[in-house]
């Protein structure tokens, strides 16, 4: 498959980059078993603004700080593609990339589903909150639990007091801190969600999951969209490179 490349700037001012070849929920929106084994990554913290635009700030980041690559994954717990993508694809994304230190992976959560993708996004920013500093390993936990635990769209299986239920399950993270989380950084957080949503309308991201492979240093970007292949990725990867 051939990456559409691009740049920076292209990106910026919402070229269409996406390419077909593999399965995808399409964004419908209105501006109002081979898992690969188990994952134990490592996750780190920027408070930086990427040299894509993307504000790293309260976004779980996979990999090496240092990595030469980037690839941003915009993704909803409700989604079950990208429910696939993870089971069947990262945890050898992971292995043959991430923890070679060779690219870093930025998880951008938005609430493309309805009303239970926001509450799912906006845990995320919280347990992420409560882990940061201390843990940002225990993000991973977290984050896979959800994905285990997926049902039927808006079914209420990822509302706030299920969400609640299976935080309680995930160890070194705190069911009644997210709670608390929930009663009182409600707003605030939904609107950090809402203006990533934004952000992912002005690069014309129109479905989840999405990747967008990016070279920091000479501003080649590309994207995916779907659960593709690990040979999808390392094809992406190498034409990133030679651009």
């Amino acid at each position: 498959m051939s990456l559409d490349q691009t740049t920076r700037r292209a990106v910026l001012a919402g070229s269409t980059l996406a390419l077909g070849g593999g399965s995808v929920y399409y964004l419908s929106r209105s501006e109002d078993t081979d898992d690969g084994g188990s994952l134990s990554p490592t996750m780190h913290v920027s408070e930086e603004t990427s040299a894509l635009g993307v504000d790293l700030a309260g976004k779980p980041i996979m990999g090496d700080s240092d990595a030469s690559i980037e690839v941003y994954y915009w993704t909803d717990f409700q989604c079950p593609i990208c429910e696939q993508f993870e089971r069947e694809t990262l945890p050898k994304f992971v292995s043959e990339y991430v923890e070679s230190g060779e690219l870093r992976l930025i998880f951008v959560t938005l609430p493309f589903f309805g009303p239970d993708s926001m509450t799912s996004a906006m845990a995320s920013r919280c347990v992420w909150e409560q882990v940061h500093e201390s843990d940002p390993s225990a993000y991973w936990d977290w984050h896979a639990a959800v994905f285990a635990e997926q049902g039927e769209r808006n079914s209420g299986w990822a509302s706030a007091d299920s969400l609640l239920e299976i935080t309680d399950s995930v160890p070194d993270i705190d069911a009644a801190e997210l709670e608390a989380c929930f009663d009182d950084e409600r707003s605030e957080f939904e609107d950090v969600v809402e203006a990533d949503a934004e952000q992912a309308r002005a690069f014309d991201i129109r479905g989840t999951p999405t990747f967008v492979v990016f070279d920091p240093e000479t501003e080649a970007a590309g994207t995916l969209v779907g659960a593709q292949p690990l040979e999808r990725f390392t094809d992406a990867l190498e034409q990133i490179r030679e651009a």
